[in-house]
């Protein structure tokens, strides 16, 4: 989407890895991961993440509450703009109807072949502006068969962590069997509980100087 350089842009986000902007194009606003401020030792995994979320975006195009990539020419990523409300700012404290909404959009996700990998972050759930829940920041997914192994315990943990979000929320409309996929967790949390964890605690906090607010992400 080719846009001058005058054209009139809002910061949402900013950190080792780039700026989130909201540029006013000429359709409408919309949302540009912009790596040209990414410190030199940065620019390769920035590179990185912003080509896996475009390679993600552009698996599911089409499909609603999910951004749609416009454009990624190797430093600016482009996608649309959702107006609405991180999930920790505007919570949906009681919402049974908004976790169910929830869950089938991770189902259609998933039947298409996505985990997004990271959603026990409160900042990557949207409440839309009409309340309804929208999924961002697609840098971690994975795209696979949904019907491997693999995917389907990709699948499983993305639907532990939102269960986790309904826990925090709306946590007497736990059904049993949901409490025991709770319970339940897999190798993969474990390992990266025990190895991953604290790497990423020491490169963000320590190196990047993140403030990582459990669950929520990092602050603008």
């Amino acid at each position: 989407m080719p846009v001058s350089n005058d054209a009139p842009t809002h910061a949402l986000k900013a950190d080792s890895f780039g700026r989130i902007l909201l540029v006013q194009g000429p359709e409408g606003p919309f949302v540009r991961r912009d790596l040209g401020a990414t410190p030199l030792w940065l620019r390769l995994p920035a590179w990185w993440l912003a080509r896996r979320e475009a390679r993600a975006l552009r698996h599911i195009h089409g499909m609603a509450d999910v951004p749609q990539l416009l454009d990624w020419d190797g430093r600016h990523l482009d996608r649309s703009f959702m107006a609405g409300d991180a999930m920790y700012r505007r919570p949906p404290r009681g919402e049974v109807a908004w976790f169910r909404a929830a869950r089938r959009l991770l189902q259609q996700l998933h039947r298409r072949g996505v985990a997004h990998n990271d959603l026990a972050k409160e900042a990557n759930w949207l409440v839309t502006e009409d309340g309804r829940p929208a999924l961002i920041d697609f840098q971690l997914a994975v795209i696979g068969d949904p019907r491997s192994r693999w995917m389907r315990l990709l699948a499983r943990e993305d639907l532990r962590h939102l269960l986790k979000h309904k826990r925090m929320y709306c946590r007497e409309s736990l059904t049993p069997v949901e409490k025991r996929v709770l319970k339940r967790t897999s190798w993969v949390r474990d390992l990266w509980f025990a190895t991953g964890k604290p790497v990423y605690r020491f490169v963000t906090r320590r190196i990047l100087h993140w403030e990582d607010n459990e669950g929520q992400g990092p602050k603008p």
